[in-house]
Parts: C-alpha cells; structure tokens; sequence
C-alpha cells in the first residue's frame, strides 16, 4: 500500500512512502497521476478542489483551498490555510454512545494505595516547593538511590524553577501541581523540601494533600534547619522503610488511569498510533477505567467531535467554556487560535491545526467525555476527562501526572527522549522512526499498516500490562524524568 485515503469522501491521500512525480498512484479504485513528488506522510489530492472550498480529510475539512486544486498535487501549507475561528459556536446534540464492548479481562500487578487508588511504581519522590532547593533536592536523591531495598524502584527528585515571585492564579496553578504529585500513587513516600520565604509555602501544599496520604509525607525546611542534607537523608530513609512494605497486587484494568498524549506528530499519527491509542483508551473506558486527554489548543477544529461524546449539559457546557477560554487566552496575548502544528509537524507532513486535532481526538477513542477539569485538576470519575494544559509536552505530560495518570500513552512521528513523573509508553507512528530511535521508541504503530488496528492494539495492551506491572519504559531506563509548570502570570 503506497498511499492511504482515510474516508471515501475524502480529497487527499497521504504518502505511506516518497513518490515521485509523474507516477501512477493508485487510490480507492481510482489512478491518480502524481504532477508533485510526495515526501511520505505527506497529503496528495485525489479530487479537484476549487480555491475557497473545504479540504477533507477523515471526512471533515482541515482547511480551505488557497487556489485551485487538481487530482496528483501537493496538498500542503502552500496551497490550504486554516479555516478556525476565533470563537467557537458549538451545538449540544448528543451522539448516541458508542456500544460497548465486553470489559477486558486483562489485569496488571499494581500498589494498591490507602486511599484506594492503584500505582504503577513505587518510587520515593523528593518534591521542592520552590527553585531555590531544586539542587538540593536532586543531591538528596543522588546519595540515597544507593543500596535501595528491593520493591522500592527508585528515588527521584524534580527540581524546578518556580515556587517564589509568583502572584495569584499563577501561584496556586504551581502549588496545586506540586501537591497533586505529591499524592500520587506511584509514590510510596514523598520528601517535601521547602526554603523557608518562598511564595509557594509548605503547609499550603500539605493542606492539598488528602489525609490517607499523609503518613508517606515528610517535610524537611532547609532554612530552619541546621544540616538540610542530613535531615533529608534521615526522612529518606523512613520513607524507605515504608515503601519497602508495600507489595504488587493483581487488579483489573479498570484500576488503570492511563495519560494519552502526542507529540512531533507526521502525517502517519492520525491514521496508525493515535488510533491504536484510542482502541486503548475503549478498552480502559469499558473495563470502568479513566482516561485523561489534555492538550487543549489541540483539539481546536475537532472539539464538536469531543463536545458530541458528553454524558451530561453541565459536562458539554464546562467543555465549551474551556475552549472559548482557551481561544481567549491566545487573544489576549496577540496570538492566532491556529498557530499550532510546530516546524516538525509541519515538516512530517501535517498543515493545519485543524488536521493535527482531527488526529489528535482519535487517542481518545470513544470513550464517554464524563469530565472538564482546570488545569492542576485531579481526576475524579471514571470515562475520559479533559483536562486544561497546553500542548507543550512537558507541561501536558506533567499535567497528567498530577491529574493521576499513573500511565502515560505518547504517540510520536518525529521522536523525543521527554520522560515525566510517570512512565511514558513513547508509541513510534511509522517503522523507520522506531528503527531509528530503539532507545526512544516502545511501541512501533507502523505495524497498523500491515496487521491492522485489532493486532496492534492487542500487542500494545500486552506491553502495557507489562510496563504497568513494573517492566521500565525506554525514559526510566535513561533516566528521562522531569516536570515543566506552566506559567501563566506576572513574575515579580
């Protein structure tokens, strides 16, 4: 197969491979005579389209023609633009839920916690409240990652710049981050490391800790005290003993709070790792498992899709604000709604931010949207929630995290080393990359093409069920791990 059209109404087919102008493509039981080369990945048209009509692709437009478009041309940015709008009019017109298939009965051996949610790791995390101990923090685990007991994986520290000389929302937005992580279940004990005249005090962060969590935290104030590192190690080595107890149960999938996220996409994600993320996501959401997708300006041009898949008026409504005030947030900051796919989407074959979401929500499956939640939010109903962060990966993927993602599905065209707080299953949208990268790459989707989306997503949820049950990512294997907090206000 050298090219793919997605829906028979379609206009364009996308290159599975680089072809040359002046070959015979044949499409659909249609020849098309190429008058472009077509890098791979990248769009060719199969129809004419006159200049100012709607481009299709998976059956919905994802831009308008800059000129006259005629069968076997390049269909790229120098010939479609972005039809988005600024704001949004959206309809409240429930798509009859999509039926349901028997729960899997796959299961994953996970920490079952006291507060009854479920980690995939067990890990001892040293949070600073602020940059100005974020190297502390990291010397802390440095020494005490030595001669950890078995069952404990691993201690980590996240250092990052913020925590002082922030006002308002901004503040609460990082403060909020830091003490869902610190709640997380793939923490078996949390080290909180304070200043002592920050903005972003402790007891703040400890009062948004839930009290089942409380007895894995410890709090060292390295102004307050006379040897911060001592103090640290010796809170460490509690929380050590602790994490050492704790045991991997067998639980159902529905235990599962899987992250689905993308970046650097090509124009091969919509049609092989994002979908075979979302057959992912139905089998979480059927087993009575939570899904979390995020990435908001990446769902502009295809937000009806999601808006049409809400349980309830109160949900579709909190989705809609989210987005008008999305769009709103770029307004405000002199910024077209549209200026999303990066150099590398773009270079993989990608041309508006129309077709990047049209991808994009398909990692979501279709599962019901049971949920809108701000950013820092913590997930809170089983289904799949939208969750307010930017595209950015490592704010988004941090996001997750916090939200209670213990699991993480990053689909990928271009590739990236980014880990997070959590594993980060990276999912290779065509072979070469994987071929590429082995040491980026766990899951190579390029076999849709050949084995179809059943196979696949089989494969994937064994990995997942291994990865789950403590097998490393590629990112924890290189020690690829941080967070990125977004930063939204004035710094004094």
């Amino acid at each position: 197969m050298r090219a793919i059209k997605v829906k028979n109404e379609d206009d364009v087919a996308v290159a599975m491979e680089p072809l040359a102008a002046g070959e015979v493509i044949h499409v659909h039981d249609a020849d098309v005579v190429l008058t472009d080369a077509i890098p791979a990945g990248h769009k060719f048209a199969v129809t004419p389209v006159a200049a100012g009509q709607p481009v299709l692709r998976y059956g919905f437009p994802i831009g308008t023609a800059r000129s006259d478009i005629a069968p076997g041309m390049h269909v790229h940015t120098h010939n479609v633009a972005t039809a988005l709008a600024t704001n949004g009019s959206y309809r409240y017109d429930p798509a009859p839920p999509a039926p349901v298939q028997a729960p899997s009965t796959a299961t994953f051996r996970g920490y079952v916690r006291a507060d009854g949610s479920v980690g995939t790791r067990n890990e001892i995390w040293i949070i600073p409240s602020v940059g100005c101990v974020g190297r502390t923090a990291e010397r802390i685990a440095a020494r005490a990652n030595e001669g950890l007991p078995a069952g404990v994986d691993a201690v980590v520290a996240f250092p990052h710049p913020f925590g002082c000389s922030q006002l308002g929302d901004d503040l609460a937005g990082t403060t909020r981050i830091l003490s869902g992580l610190a709640s997380h279940p793939n923490a078996g004990g949390v080290l909180l490391v304070g200043l002592g005249c920050e903005s972003n005090q402790l007891t703040g962060m400890l009062n948004l800790i839930p009290a089942e969590r409380r007895d894995r935290i410890r709090v060292v104030g390295a102004q307050a005290s006379a040897d911060e590192m001592a103090e640290g190690q010796a809170a460490i080595a509690e929380l050590v003993a602790l994490a050492a107890q704790d045991v991997r149960t067998e639980v159902p999938l529905s235990r599962l709070t899987l992250g689905v996220k993308c970046g650097g996409s090509d124009g091969l994600s919509g049609l092989t790792a994002n979908p075979v993320i979302g057959r992912i996501a139905d089998r979480v959401g059927d087993a009575g498992g939570s899904v979390i997708l995020t990435e908001i300006p990446e769902i502009f041009g295809a937000e009806q899709m999601l808006m049409d898949r809400c349980t309830s008026r109160e949900t579709f409504d909190a989705l809609v604000d989210l987005v008008n005030d999305f769009k709103a947030y770029f307004v405000r900051n002199g910024e077209p709604v549209s200026e999303n796919p990066s150099p590398g989407n773009i270079r993989g074959g990608i041309t508006t931010l129309e077709e990047k979401s049209l991808g994009a929500v398909q990692k979501g499956g279709h599962v019901p949207v049971t949920d809108v939640l701000p950013y820092a939010g913590r997930v809170r109903r089983a289904g799949l929630t939208l969750l307010e962060a930017p595209g950015n990966d490592a704010v988004s993927t941090t996001a997750l995290a916090a939200a209670g993602a213990t699991l993480t599905l990053f689909s990928t065209g271009r590739g990236t080393p980014l880990g997070s707080p959590v594993p980060i299953v990276k999912i290779a949208s065509n072979a070469a990359l994987a071929a590429a990268k082995p040491g980026w790459i766990d899951f190579d989707a390029g076999a849709v093409l050949d084995d179809g989306l059943d196979v696949a997503a089989d494969r994937l949820l064994d990995r997942i069920v291994a990865i789950a049950s403590g097998e490393p990512t590629r990112n924890e294997r290189n020690e690829e791990r941080g967070l990125a907090i977004w930063k939204r206000g004035v710094t004094l």
